[in-house]
Protein backbone atom coordinates (compact mmCIF):
# COMPACT_ATOMS: atom_id res chain seq x y z
CA UNK A 1 0.00 0.00 0.00
CA UNK A 2 1.84 3.40 -1.23
CA UNK A 3 1.24 6.41 0.34
CA UNK A 4 1.25 9.87 0.03
CA UNK A 5 0.79 13.63 1.29
CA UNK A 6 -1.08 15.72 -1.46
CA UNK A 7 -1.55 19.11 -0.62
CA UNK A 8 -2.27 18.03 3.51
CA UNK A 9 -4.27 15.41 2.32
CA UNK A 10 -2.75 12.03 2.93
CA UNK A 11 -3.61 9.22 0.94
CA UNK A 12 -3.15 5.58 1.19
CA UNK A 13 -3.30 3.87 -2.36
CA UNK A 14 -3.30 0.25 -2.78
CA UNK A 15 -0.48 -1.09 -5.75
CA UNK A 16 -3.14 -2.82 -7.77
CA UNK A 17 -5.11 0.00 -8.26
CA UNK A 18 -2.01 2.24 -9.63
CA UNK A 19 -0.33 2.77 -12.62
CA UNK A 20 3.07 5.07 -13.65
CA UNK A 21 1.07 7.91 -14.57
CA UNK A 22 -1.20 8.03 -11.61
CA UNK A 23 1.82 7.23 -9.49
CA UNK A 24 3.73 10.37 -10.97
CA UNK A 25 0.49 12.50 -10.48
CA UNK A 26 0.40 11.83 -6.64
CA UNK A 27 4.37 11.98 -6.50
CA UNK A 28 4.15 15.63 -7.85
CA UNK A 29 0.53 17.41 -6.22
CA UNK A 30 -0.54 17.02 -9.97
CA UNK A 31 -3.50 14.12 -8.77
CA UNK A 32 -6.54 16.05 -9.52
CA UNK A 33 -5.47 19.80 -9.13
CA UNK A 34 -7.68 21.05 -11.73
CA UNK A 35 -10.41 20.05 -9.19
CA UNK A 36 -8.63 20.75 -6.49
CA UNK A 37 -8.46 24.66 -7.50
CA UNK A 38 -12.11 24.64 -9.16
CA UNK A 39 -13.50 23.22 -5.14
CA UNK A 40 -11.58 25.55 -3.18
CA UNK A 41 -11.91 28.80 -5.08
CA UNK A 42 -15.74 28.58 -4.91
CA UNK A 43 -16.41 26.51 -1.62
CA UNK A 44 -17.72 28.08 1.26
CA UNK A 45 -18.36 26.89 4.77
CA UNK A 46 -22.37 26.49 3.80
CA UNK A 47 -22.14 24.64 1.36
CA UNK A 48 -23.05 20.51 1.33
CA UNK A 49 -20.77 19.00 -1.11
CA UNK A 50 -21.73 15.43 -3.72
CA UNK A 51 -18.19 13.66 -4.63
CA UNK A 52 -19.42 11.08 -7.37
CA UNK A 53 -16.10 8.97 -8.31
CA UNK A 54 -14.66 9.78 -5.05
CA UNK A 55 -11.69 7.19 -6.10
CA UNK A 56 -9.83 7.34 -3.27
CA UNK A 57 -11.16 10.49 -1.34
CA UNK A 58 -8.60 13.33 -2.18
CA UNK A 59 -11.53 15.89 -3.56
CA UNK A 60 -13.98 14.48 -0.64
CA UNK A 61 -11.28 15.22 1.51
CA UNK A 62 -10.28 18.49 0.49
CA UNK A 63 -14.08 19.44 0.71
CA UNK A 64 -14.27 18.22 4.63
CA UNK A 65 -11.53 20.92 4.89
CA UNK A 66 -14.35 23.35 4.23
CA UNK A 67 -17.44 22.53 5.42
CA UNK A 68 -17.11 19.73 7.36
CA UNK A 69 -17.02 16.05 7.51
CA UNK A 70 -20.96 16.07 8.14
CA UNK A 71 -21.62 17.95 5.06
CA UNK A 72 -19.78 15.32 2.84
CA UNK A 73 -20.66 12.82 0.24
CA UNK A 74 -18.54 10.48 -1.01
CA UNK A 75 -19.99 8.17 -3.62
CA UNK A 76 -17.26 5.29 -5.69
CA UNK A 77 -18.35 2.59 -7.13
CA UNK A 78 -15.08 0.14 -7.10
CA UNK A 79 -15.10 -2.92 -4.98
CA UNK A 80 -11.15 -1.95 -4.57
CA UNK A 81 -11.14 1.03 -3.02
CA UNK A 82 -13.92 1.00 -0.33
CA UNK A 83 -12.05 0.62 2.23
CA UNK A 84 -9.41 2.86 1.62
CA UNK A 85 -11.43 5.18 0.50
CA UNK A 86 -13.20 4.93 4.34
CA UNK A 87 -9.48 5.04 5.81
CA UNK A 88 -8.26 7.57 3.89
CA UNK A 89 -11.37 9.84 4.87
CA UNK A 90 -11.26 9.05 8.49
CA UNK A 91 -7.13 9.84 8.45
CA UNK A 92 -8.00 13.48 7.17
CA UNK A 93 -10.87 14.16 9.87
CA UNK A 94 -13.76 13.56 7.75
CA UNK A 95 -15.01 10.40 10.01
CA UNK A 96 -18.16 12.27 9.40
CA UNK A 97 -18.18 11.90 5.70
CA UNK A 98 -21.09 9.36 4.40
CA UNK A 99 -19.71 6.77 1.61
CA UNK A 100 -22.02 5.32 -0.88
CA UNK A 101 -20.58 2.22 -2.47
CA UNK A 102 -22.50 2.40 -5.80
CA UNK A 103 -22.13 3.76 -8.92
CA UNK A 104 -24.21 6.73 -10.10
CA UNK A 105 -26.86 5.70 -13.07
CA UNK A 106 -29.11 7.58 -15.44
CA UNK A 107 -32.86 7.43 -14.27
CA UNK A 108 -33.59 5.32 -17.09
CA UNK A 109 -31.35 2.26 -15.87
CA UNK A 110 -33.24 -0.33 -14.97
CA UNK A 111 -32.18 -2.46 -11.72
CA UNK A 112 -30.70 -2.67 -8.61
CA UNK A 113 -26.79 -3.31 -10.05
CA UNK A 114 -25.25 -2.48 -13.10
CA UNK A 115 -21.40 -3.84 -14.40
CA UNK A 116 -18.74 -1.70 -13.45
CA UNK A 117 -14.72 -1.91 -14.93
CA UNK A 118 -12.21 -1.62 -12.75
CA UNK A 119 -8.62 -0.90 -14.53
CA UNK A 120 -5.65 -0.92 -13.70
CA UNK A 121 -5.44 2.64 -12.28
CA UNK A 122 -9.07 3.61 -10.34
CA UNK A 123 -9.28 6.86 -11.83
CA UNK A 124 -9.66 5.41 -15.46
CA UNK A 125 -12.59 3.27 -13.86
CA UNK A 126 -15.71 3.30 -15.44
CA UNK A 127 -19.08 1.47 -15.92
CA UNK A 128 -18.73 -1.11 -18.40
CA UNK A 129 -18.38 -0.03 -22.14
CA UNK A 130 -16.72 3.30 -21.07
CA UNK A 131 -13.56 2.23 -19.88
CA UNK A 132 -10.49 2.25 -21.58
CA UNK A 133 -8.29 -0.36 -21.99
CA UNK A 134 -8.00 -3.70 -20.06
CA UNK A 135 -10.61 -4.24 -17.21
CA UNK A 136 -11.91 -6.53 -14.64
CA UNK A 137 -16.00 -6.31 -15.05
CA UNK A 138 -17.45 -6.40 -11.52
CA UNK A 139 -20.81 -6.10 -10.69
CA UNK A 140 -21.90 -3.18 -8.02
CA UNK A 141 -25.03 -1.34 -6.73
CA UNK A 142 -26.51 0.92 -8.97
CA UNK A 143 -27.93 4.25 -7.77
CA UNK A 144 -29.96 6.75 -9.79
CA UNK A 145 -29.04 10.00 -10.06
CA UNK A 146 -32.67 11.93 -9.03
CA UNK A 147 -32.40 9.54 -6.15
CA UNK A 148 -28.74 10.38 -5.28
CA UNK A 149 -29.26 14.42 -5.31
CA UNK A 150 -32.43 14.23 -3.68
CA UNK A 151 -31.48 12.10 -0.56
CA UNK A 152 -28.51 14.50 0.09
CA UNK A 153 -29.41 17.85 -1.64
CA UNK A 154 -26.20 18.78 -2.26
CA UNK A 155 -25.01 22.31 -3.64
CA UNK A 156 -21.99 21.63 -5.29
CA UNK A 157 -21.65 18.35 -7.23
CA UNK A 158 -18.09 17.08 -8.20
CA UNK A 159 -18.12 14.73 -11.37
CA UNK A 160 -15.68 12.54 -12.29
CA UNK A 161 -17.56 9.49 -14.22
CA UNK A 162 -15.55 8.68 -17.14
CA UNK A 163 -17.84 9.58 -20.06
CA UNK A 164 -21.15 8.97 -18.07
CA UNK A 165 -21.98 12.38 -17.90
CA UNK A 166 -23.42 12.77 -21.43
CA UNK A 167 -26.55 10.70 -19.87
CA UNK A 168 -26.56 13.13 -16.67
CA UNK A 169 -26.76 16.01 -18.26
CA UNK A 170 -30.29 16.03 -19.94
CA UNK A 171 -31.88 14.73 -16.56
CA UNK A 172 -33.48 17.58 -13.82
CA UNK A 173 -31.16 18.69 -11.30
CA UNK A 174 -32.22 19.87 -8.44
CA UNK A 175 -32.41 23.70 -7.52
CA UNK A 176 -30.41 23.00 -4.42
CA UNK A 177 -27.20 22.56 -6.81
CA UNK A 178 -25.49 25.41 -7.40
CA UNK A 179 -22.69 24.78 -8.96
CA UNK A 180 -21.29 21.50 -10.75
CA UNK A 181 -17.04 20.77 -11.37
CA UNK A 182 -16.91 17.87 -14.13
CA UNK A 183 -14.06 16.40 -15.75
CA UNK A 184 -15.77 15.93 -19.70
CA UNK A 185 -13.70 13.31 -21.58
CA UNK A 186 -13.05 14.93 -25.12
CA UNK A 187 -11.34 11.16 -26.17
CA UNK A 188 -13.77 8.72 -25.57
CA UNK A 189 -16.88 11.17 -27.53
CA UNK A 190 -17.05 13.61 -30.96
CA UNK A 191 -17.43 17.62 -30.64
CA UNK A 192 -21.24 16.94 -31.52
CA UNK A 193 -21.46 15.53 -27.67
CA UNK A 194 -19.73 17.74 -26.07
CA UNK A 195 -22.37 20.08 -27.50
CA UNK A 196 -24.91 17.89 -26.14
CA UNK A 197 -23.34 17.88 -22.78
CA UNK A 198 -23.39 21.77 -22.65
CA UNK A 199 -27.02 21.95 -24.27
CA UNK A 200 -27.88 19.69 -21.72
CA UNK A 201 -27.04 21.23 -18.52
CA UNK A 202 -27.79 25.01 -20.21
CA UNK A 203 -31.29 23.39 -20.41
CA UNK A 204 -30.91 22.97 -16.42
CA UNK A 205 -30.02 26.62 -15.77
CA UNK A 206 -26.50 25.83 -15.68
CA UNK A 207 -23.62 28.09 -17.31
CA UNK A 208 -19.67 27.98 -17.45
CA UNK A 209 -17.99 29.41 -14.73
CA UNK A 210 -14.53 30.66 -16.01
CA UNK A 211 -12.77 30.54 -13.04
CA UNK A 212 -12.55 26.36 -12.48
CA UNK A 213 -12.90 26.02 -15.64
CA UNK A 214 -9.13 24.74 -17.02
CA UNK A 215 -8.75 21.97 -19.93
CA UNK A 216 -11.00 19.27 -19.74
CA UNK A 217 -12.80 20.05 -15.62
CA UNK A 218 -15.32 22.22 -16.56
CA UNK A 219 -16.81 24.42 -14.03
CA UNK A 220 -20.52 25.48 -13.90
CA UNK A 221 -22.52 27.55 -11.98
CA UNK A 222 -26.35 27.94 -11.64
CA UNK A 223 -28.60 31.35 -12.73
CA UNK A 224 -31.05 31.96 -10.69
CA UNK A 225 -33.62 35.23 -11.15
CA UNK A 226 -34.52 37.64 -8.67
CA UNK A 227 -37.24 34.79 -6.99
CA UNK A 228 -34.31 32.79 -6.44
CA UNK A 229 -35.62 30.47 -9.10
CA UNK A 230 -33.78 28.46 -11.77
CA UNK A 231 -33.60 30.60 -15.09
CA UNK A 232 -33.68 28.19 -17.61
Amino acid sequence: MARYEVHGVKLRVPGKAMNAGLRQALENGNYEWNERLALTRHVTPEDRVLDIGAGVGFISSIAAQAVGGAQVVSVEASPLLQEVLRSNLDDNGAQAARLVHAAVVPDSHDGETVTFAVTGAFWASALAGHETGKAEIVTVPAVKLSALLEAHQPTIVVMDVEGAEVEFCEQDWPACVRLLILEIHTSKYPPAVVKRIFDGFSAQGFTIMPWGTRGEVITLQRVYDESGAVLR
